[in-house]
């Protein structure tokens, strides 16, 4: 063992509290310890306290409910979720990068913080991270790995964002599935320009009667609209996607419906998507693949534990 301080030859001179090695440098005479990296950065949480925390929020527990089952701080449950959130982030940035795909379906999957947007109009709140949060999302239909995503508002700008992260982690021609929300018209072909088969998959609903009514009117048909390139019709579809939006409901608490487990604040909504995309793509196995989307895809050669996620993206921190 070398000195930190002066890079001589260190002999051993017992062992700290915590049952590390410590060393004494034989010219300068100043002691150190081998202590271990702590995967978990400087949080002094247990690693498995923290990969069984990790393991019940990806499987949709609320934090509240974590916290009586685990009797771990509610403070520390989020600060983890933060932590793991901004790391699954940076881990998604950097591997899902040019990436050859054949066939990416994207939607938008609606989510709010703090209150919903109809209840921050009528407050005149001007407060910034409140109100819808929508998560654009796009998925390869072959390998189901999610190749993109963007937290933002149902807006032209985040529309064009989506797009533009869509195209710098995706490479070659091929051909992309949207719904009928206008703004992708102009964002797909900007981002991608002519290497790209661009349709949009147009739904029409009948006229809600009861104003009451939570959920959108019932389908009465679709219509396949290509939009540029020379898309396949028999692959204008949505229903992948779509999908992928039940998984989110069911696989993150804050975003089911009619509970008050909603986000409170945007960097949590945040971080708890980043989550749920890295436990997805590398550690949740796909009944449909018997594997997981990062496997399918040949970017990993066995499914990871939460542990795993854990030790593997500590590096990026």
């Amino acid at each position: 063992m070398l000195c930190p301080t002066c890079q001589n030859e260190a002999r051993r001179f017992g062992k700290d509290r915590y049952g590390n090695q410590r060393f004494q440098c034989e010219e300068c005479r100043k002691t150190f310890s081998d202590r271990p990296v702590n995967a978990l950065g400087t949080m002094r949480l247990d690693l498995d306290k923290a990969v069984q925390c990790l393991e019940l929020m990806v499987e949709g527990m609320s934090v509240r409910a974590i916290m009586r089952v685990t009797k771990v701080n509610r403070n520390t449950i989020l600060d983890l979720l933060v932590m793991m959130g901004e790391r699954c982030e940076k881990l998604l940035n950097g591997r899902i990068k040019g990436m050859a795909v054949v066939d990416v379906q994207c939607d938008e999957i609606w989510g709010f913080v703090g209150m919903k947007e109809k209840t921050r109009k009528r407050l005149k709140s001007e407060e910034d991270g409140v109100g819808d949060a929508y998560c654009f999302i796009g998925i390869e239909r072959t390998t189901k790995l999610i190749v993109s995503w963007h937290l933002g508002k149902r807006s032209s700008q985040d529309t064009y964002e989506f797009a533009q992260k869509l195209a710098a982690a995706t490479s070659g021609r091929f051909q992309v599935t949207t719904d009928g929300y206008r703004p992708y018209q102009t964002a797909i072909p900007a981002a991608f320009g002519s290497n790209v088969d661009f349709a949009q998959l147009v739904k029409h609903y009948a006229t809600k009667t009861d104003e009451g009514k939570y959920s959108p009117g019932e389908v009465t048909g679709t219509e396949k609209v290509p939009c540029c390139g020379n898309p396949n019709p028999e692959k204008i579809c949505t229903s992948h996607i779509e999908r992928q939006n039940l998984t989110i409901r069911m696989g993150s608490r804050r975003m089911t419906r009619l509970t008050n487990a909603f986000s409170k604040k945007w960097e949590n909504h945040k971080a708890a998507m980043a989550l749920h995309f890295a436990f997805y793509n590398f550690c949740r196995v796909h009944m449909t693949l018997k594997s997981t989307p990062a496997v399918a895809a040949g970017m990993e050669d066995h499914t990871w534990t939460i542990k795993e996620l854990i030790e593997k993206t500590s590096t990026l921190a």
